[in-house]
């Protein structure tokens, strides 16, 4: 097949690839990340995602759900997709097993402005489910270390159990990462931070405001009290970005499900500049 005619295959919004478990983790009860690798060798070599998109996951008989990508593993070719069992397609995603396929369609939406934020402190923040398109700009960022001045990465959770990626943690340390976590409800072996994610921005020393970048996804109040405390620590609103996590359908805003102001999250986002949008975030029940 002509190069050309595979690529207008492949990046084809509406073609559905299917895609094989390789691996499949269970990172907290109802949350798990599936290694998933293409089936066809020419759709895998014309892949290419950012970190911060999303694709649509196909299960037949169920329908799709748009899913964050976690991460990339470039050495494997294999994507990270961490997912909540929470509807009938997630469901359904949970009852395969390794070496079970489904579809895929994607990579579709704005990613995280990485090379923007070259230069100065890149401050990434999570807040539960959050963590998955957050992980995928810190793996991106850990693989660029040398261009950061600093890294980083707040997180929170309801409670300890309930922090994703825990297995990554001294990994991400051992690349001279900063990594501080609360948890809004502590266990008696918990040692860490209890509160909200916001309260530790407030604790987060940041020597150059002028040229720090926020990167934000979680709850939407989560990430309304974050921007404020990062606004008080004298960062620009066109340095803080967040992801807003809502359901897409068709994800190449055609059907308008997921219009937020005069945005659609599946194109324009998922990934916003927050001054763009901040004025919709104040709106209850948009």
């Amino acid at each position: 097949m002509p190069a050309e005619s595979l690529r207008e295959k492949t990046v084809s919004p509406w073609q559905i690839h299917p895609v094989r478990i390789v691996a499949a983790k269970a990172e907290v009860p109802g949350v798990i990340t599936y290694r998933l690798k293409f089936v066809d060798q020419n759709v895998e070599d014309a892949y290419s995602v950012s970190p911060g998109q999303f694709n649509m996951l196909y299960m037949p008989g169920y329908g799709e759900s748009a899913i964050s990508v976690s991460g990339y593993d470039e050495q494997n070719r294999e994507l990270l997709q961490t997912v909540r069992v929470a509807g009938n397609v997630t469901r359904a995603l949970s009852r395969l097993n390794v070496g079970d396929e489904l579809g895929l369609r994607g990579p579709f939406g704005q990613g995280w402005p990485m090379k923007a934020a070259q230069g100065g402190h890149l401050v990434l923040i999570a807040g539960g489910l959050g963590f998955a398109p957050i992980r995928s700009a810190i793996e991106a960022a850990i693989c660029h270390r040398g261009r950061y001045e600093k890294i980083s990465i707040l997180a929170g959770a309801r409670s300890p159990d309930q922090l994703l990626y825990r297995e990554q943690y001294e990994q991400w340390k051992a690349a001279q990462v900063e990594l501080r976590l609360t948890v809004d409800r502590a266990t008696p072996q918990w040692n860490g931070n209890v509160g909200v994610v916001p309260l530790l921005v407030d604790r987060l020393k940041i020597s150059n405001p002028a040229t720090a970048t926020v990167m934000v996804c979680g709850p939407e109040v989560m990430m309304w009290y974050t921007v404020k405390s990062a606004i008080e620590q004298n960062i620009s609103v066109e340095r803080i970005w967040l992801s807003m996590e809502r359901n897409m359908n068709c994800a190449i805003g055609h059907c308008g499900h997921c219009q937020f102001g005069p945005a659609f999250i599946c194109k324009d986002g998922p990934v916003l500049r927050y001054d763009r949008i901040a004025s919709y975030l104040k709106i209850k029940g948009l």
